[in-house]
């Protein structure tokens, strides 16, 4: 019985010796791997789920320290930012009440150009600025939380619009974003514009004291 027992416990050790060997092999091919990395100036931390969100509100409170009331208003209800455009697309667009085009700024996604006056689709700009900080893996290039996308492209469009259109990829709305779904986004801004004024109403028709809209008339529906 016991030379029976024995027998068993040596074909099992037999036949386990591989996996024991290519188990060692790849915990020593990391620990290499560790080493080389650390040795490398390159630093692994362990991931950590609430870096991303803890980031995002950073983010946030960043953009709400450089744009106006308005402007974090709407994004905070809406998910976009307006820009005026500050230039005239034809002669007959000079002295018009409001811009004669304007800008929706979206958290990783095209910038859409349109006519304030008649809702009409112009383009779509995509530009890009990754974090080259290297974020929590060291060194790559890394997607910006969506707030801090906002504001680089709010900041790039009210600094050197020229530039930024100069340097975009330019097409048609359509070939990124759903056209159904930016006039869907102007029609929500409408609304929001409407109820926003009603807000600022007093009783007896007189007008609160605040800040003027940021540039840019209502877009219809």
């Amino acid at each position: 019985m016991l030379l029976a027992l024995l027998a068993l416990a040596l074909i099992a050790f037999v036949l386990a010796t591989p996996m024991l060997v290519r188990e060692t092999g790849r915990r020593r091919a990391r620990r290499r791997a560790v080493k080389a990395a650390r040795a490398s100036g390159f630093d692994l931390p362990l991931y950590d789920p609430g870096r991303e969100r803890r980031a995002e509100q950073r983010a946030r409170e960043l953009l709400r320290s450089c744009v106006n009331a308005e402007e974090w208003d709407m994004y905070r209800d809406l998910g976009l930012i307006r820009v005026a455009g500050k230039h005239t697309r034809r002669e007959a667009d000079r002295g018009a009440a409001g811009p004669a085009y304007a800008y929706l700024i979206y958290a990783h996604k095209p910038i859409v150009a349109y006519v304030p006056g008649s809702g009409q689709l112009l383009s779509e700009y995509c530009v890009e600025f990754p974090d080259m900080t290297g974020g929590a893996g060291g060194g790559g290039r890394h997607r910006l939380p969506a707030s801090d996308d906002v504001l680089a492209k709010w900041m790039a469009l009210t600094s050197d619009e020229d530039r930024v259109i100069r340097r975009a990829n330019m097409h048609l709305v359509g070939r990124q974003l759903d056209p159904a779904r930016v006039r869907r986004d102007l029609w929500r801004l409408a609304e929001w514009e409407r109820r926003r004024q009603r807000r600022r109403e007093v009783p007896g028709g007189k007008q609160s004291a605040g800040p003027t809209a940021h540039g840019s008339g209502s877009p219809s529906e």
